[in-house]
């Protein structure tokens, strides 16, 4: 746990699960006004400084176990700032030296920075900065009404950001041109325009050649839902472009995806309950299995209940390090409110 855990993590009991899980759902319902009132103007990118307090556990009922399965806890960081626009992160990646990343947040800005360590363990965010994403005129994307930006994909200097309730997907060609670089939107696949208004587009994942699908971006909904009631997804580009469904189970949305080495796809997942809070899990599903017309599903990594050092949890990544383990991040949304924490979490996968 961290020194500054919040109030409501202490004592927690079936009552306080009940409570805090009222709570989380009025706060997600009330962001859907707030983020429509606070636009960011265009401005240059932004040195920022990031203050970082260590998640030395992951299981607050036992901070000494280590091991989640196939997931080993690595580390954490709570991060603040008394920057204005620092918070509400919906999606992260981290580069191949495990360092540096790109995250957004859910309000149109980028944030950038370098994550410094000691020994495996995150220690603190360096060299941070924020700017606006801008849209193709050089505007912040949001003074066009689209600031909620959810998610990344990358294909090497290209970044694909999905945009939730205005069903749309940017292109920015990051390498060239860095927190400078203008979103130009791609064609939508057919029925993207239909997935409802604040449970659309909220993973991005490109599958670089080499790989099935190759050359594929995929996009998923957070809770657009089939005729079968599972969830909504599409293929764009790429070999087999169509649509697919994630098959859903205890009423868990999808919040993130990210690329495994090997070619397995990641899913975050998030639900509220109004008996046990909030909680998240980690499903793994099989590449090969994700095809036009196909239902997929996957064994589960991880689950996790406020029991655990988690909050809004929006994003993962994934990335081999130089020692070649596999390293899950991943980081949470804040809401931009005092009682929830930006969290960026570790973990190693075993490969089984």
């Amino acid at each position: 746990m961290t020194d500054r855990t919040p109030f409501w993590r202490s004592g927690l009991t079936s009552r306080n699960r009940r409570a805090i899980g009222l709570l989380f759902a009025a706060v997600l319902a009330l962001t859907v006004v707030a983020d429509a009132q606070t636009l960011p103007s265009a401005a240059a990118p932004v040195a920022i400084e990031v203050r970082a307090e260590p998640v030395a556990a992951f299981d607050v009922r036992d901070p000494a176990r280590r091991q989640f399965g196939l997931l080993e806890f690595r580390g954490g960081l709570a991060l603040r700032s008394t920057y204005k626009n620092f918070g509400g992160m919906s999606a992260i990646r981290v580069a191949c030296d495990g360092e540096h990343f790109i995250a957004l947040s859910d309000k149109g800005w980028w944030f950038r920075g370098r994550i410094v360590y000691e020994g495996s363990r995150p220690n603190g965010i360096v060299e941070a900065e924020m700017a606006p994403i801008l849209g193709p005129d050089g505007q912040p994307l949001a003074a066009r009404g689209w600031y909620d930006t959810e998610s990344i994909a990358e294909d090497g200097g290209t970044l694909y950001v999905g945009i939730e309730r205005v069903h749309q997907i940017v292109r920015f060609n990051y390498g060239k041109e860095g927190l400078f670089a203008r979103g130009r939107p791609i064609p939508p696949p057919p029925g993207f325009r239909s997935l409802p208004f604040n449970r659309g587009l909220e993973a991005l994942v490109f599958v670089p050649k080499g790989l099935p699908l190759g050359g594929t971006l995929i996009a998923i909904s957070e809770r657009g839902l089939d005729s079968a009631g599972n969830i909504s997804g599409f293929l764009l580009g790429g070999p087999r472009p169509g649509g697919f469904a994630v098959r859903r189970s205890s009423s868990y949305d999808v919040s993130d995806a990210a690329l495994l080495p090997g070619g397995d796809v990641l899913l975050l997942e998030r639900k509220l309950s109004w008996t046990s809070g909030l909680n998240v899990r980690i499903r793994r599903i099989g590449l090969g299995e994700i095809k036009p017309g196909a239902t997929v599903d996957g064994p589960v990594l991880l689950e996790a209940d406020l029991g655990y050092e988690i909050d809004n949890m929006e994003g993962l990544s994934v990335h081999r390090n130089a020692g070649g383990e596999t390293v899950l991040t991943l980081i949470s949304d804040d809401n931009f409110l005092p009682f929830q924490r930006t969290l960026l979490l570790q973990f190693t996968l075993a490969e089984p």
